[in-house]
């Protein structure tokens, strides 16, 4: 094991310490629900659409780059295949066996950008709750997280002009 792999290790377990509060562990947890498939972000940008008719359009384009990073993260696992983290006891079910890159991260990541870039400024700090949360739940190496992030946030700035809010 090399030394980013060892670093690796060890910030999960710290982060998964944290789950032993049982109010943290329910948060991370619930949070884990809300994020699976990219629900809780497919939903935010839905509800955004709807209550924003003005820019209606920007809201179902930032929705589907969200979606799009999302699927591109699932791919980019199947063909990566590094296995979930063995050395922690997961609080959470998964719904696959592999680990890098989040997905969960990567669709957070997206949505921040996206929503974000529309004002919907409390969807940055919820996407990096999810974000740490897989790390809490265990399900995750920071790496996988970090990459996750990383692939999220590239698709909805490289959207961003596509959408209509191009900085």
């Amino acid at each position: 094991m090399d030394d980013l792999d060892d670093m690796d290790r060890r910030l999960l377990s710290a982060f998964h310490g944290c789950g032993t509060d049982p109010r943290v562990a329910a948060v991370a947890r619930a949070l884990s629900w809300a994020g699976e498939h990219g629900a809780l972000w497919l939903a935010a940008g839905l509800a955004g659409a709807a209550a924003d008719r003005e820019r209606r359009g920007a809201w179902l384009r930032g929705t589907a780059l969200t979606a799009t990073a999302h699927l591109t993260s699932m791919g980019v696992k199947r063909l990566v295949r590094r296995p979930r983290p063995g050395h922690v006891e997961p609080l959470v079910r998964t719904a696959g066996r592999h680990s890098f890159p989040s997905s969960h991260a990567t669709s957070a990541a997206a949505a921040a950008v996206a929503y974000g870039a529309l004002g919907a400024h409390a969807v940055p700090p919820l996407a990096a709750a999810m974000c740490l949360s897989r790390l809490v739940v265990g399900v995750h190496y920071p790496s996988d997280v970090a990459a996750g992030a990383v692939l999220g946030a590239l698709t909805a700035r490289f959207g961003a002009r596509w959408m209509g809010v191009a900085r």
